[in-house]
Formats: C-alpha cells, structure tokens, sequence
C-alpha cells in the first residue's frame, strides 16, 4: 500500500496518508476540518539498492575472498589428514 501526501487549501496543512491503491481521496483536513484537501503528485519511492550489485553480497570484497580461500584450503588439508590417519588405523586393524 502506497502513502500519498496531501495538502489543505484552506489551512496550507500538509500530510501523508498510507492508503489502498483503490482508496478514494480524501477531502476532509484532519486540521482544519474544511472540505479542502488535494492528493499531490508525489516522487513516490523506489528501489535502494546496496554494495556494488543488486544484493550486497553479490560482490564480495577482496579481503572476504582471501579468507574464504584460506579456510577452504586449511579445510581440505584437514580432510586430507584425517584420510591418512583413518587409512593408517584400517592398515593397523588388518595387521
């Protein structure tokens, strides 16, 4: 649902009012009380995009890459170690 600003003729009051697309205007000032009121033509609103894509994490800094690579690799290296091990007790069982 939009928000629509009006303004009294009568009493120069400005205001905005969250309303149904469907809505009627209004004509009544919530001020003054005189039948005076006209919706203006607002900017309305708009999308606010952040970072440098569409989502902010779409692009990830330079720092945030060389971290991620660095714990992919100590991770791997860790898999790798525990295969060994896991090999080397299967070897131990068998003997």
């Amino acid at each position: 649902m939009p928000t629509y600003d009006y303004e009294c003729n009568a009493c120069d009051h400005t205001f905005e009012l969250f309303q149904s697309i469907t809505a009627g205007h209004i004509r009544k000032c919530p001020e003054c009380g005189e039948l005076k009121v006209k919706r203006l033509i607002g900017a309305g609103s708009t999308i606010i995009f952040k970072g440098s894509g569409f989502y902010q994490t779409d692009y990830r800094s330079e720092e945030y890459k060389s971290r991620q690579k660095a714990e992919k690799s100590s991770s791997s290296s860790d898999t790798k170690d525990k295969k060994k091990e896991k090999k080397a007790i299967k070897k131990d069982v068998k003997d």
